[in-house]
């Protein structure tokens, strides 16, 4: 029986997807991201106040020791993988949901979180020092193509991993090696000249970048080309995240 519901909705996916915007299903993508949403703030203490005390214990102990300030991207939301493991990722790929819908749900759902945890560091950091902003128009774009960023590589590796130690590969060789080799605490201006080309290949670096120049109006790069990069990252990682679901790797028996 579920089978044979599982291949009705995928015939009515495969012909809605060949018709134009107005047949997107618009309510089940609302529907998906409120799930999300939901499911984040119902446990806040693990996804946004956990993040946001990790991230002010490391503006203590090396922004203000150093007298700067910056911000630490650290956080990133594995999105499937608490599903495939709890066994109910069934029921999120039953709804008759094309890829590009389903991707869009959940990276919706992971920038509101991030969104959320970068307001939470922003308020605890205020009990310790003022912010003041150079550039507002350039905080958002970056702040939500940085969530962004961290969500869809939060999807893919969700959907790659298979338990919980691959999560905590990615995290202790990828992600916190990225953030602390990103110039969150020093410019890269003064690394020798094969870091600071090797720094230069970090997206990381482009993030931390842009949210400095927001805050303080200085940046060690070109604002618009990390922003141009961010943005073709993020696209680059969307299509990869819209084609693994639409082949059900590791998703589909």
């Amino acid at each position: 029986m579920q089978k044979n519901k599982t291949i009705s909705n995928n015939k009515f996916i495969s012909e809605r997807s060949k018709v134009g915007i107005n047949t997107v299903n618009w309510i089940g993508v609302y529907t998906l991201f409120k799930r999300e949403v939901m499911r984040f703030l119902k446990i806040y203490l693990q996804t946004i106040l956990g993040p946001a005390l990790t991230t002010l214990l490391f503006l203590i102990i090396f922004a203000m020791a150093l007298g700067r300030s910056s911000k630490l991207v650290q956080d990133i939301p594995f999105l499937e993988l608490s599903a495939k493991v709890a066994g109910n990722i069934t029921d999120l790929l039953l709804p008759p949901l094309t890829a590009i819908e389903f991707a869009s749900a959940f990276l919706a759902g992971a920038v509101c979180r991030g969104l959320f945890v970068g307001v939470s560091v922003s308020l605890l950091v205020l009990f310790f020092v003022p912010l003041k902003i150079y550039s507002p128009l350039v905080l958002i774009y970056f702040s939500v193509l940085s969530c962004s960023f961290m969500g869809l590589l939060g999807i893919i590796s969700g959907i790659w991993a298979s338990k919980f130690d691959h999560i905590a590969a990615i995290t202790n060789f990828i992600v916190t090696p990225l953030s602390l080799l990103s110039g969150t605490f020093y410019s890269i201006t003064i690394l020798p000249e094969n870091f600071y080309i090797i720094s230069q290949l970090n997206p990381f670096f482009y993030m931390i970048d842009g949210f400095r120049f927001s805050m303080i109006g200085y940046a060690d790069s070109n604002i618009y080309v990390g922003g141009a990069i961010l943005l073709i990252l993020n696209i680059v990682l969307y299509c990869i995240t819209i084609l693994m679901l639409k082949s059900g790797f590791k998703l589909k028996a």
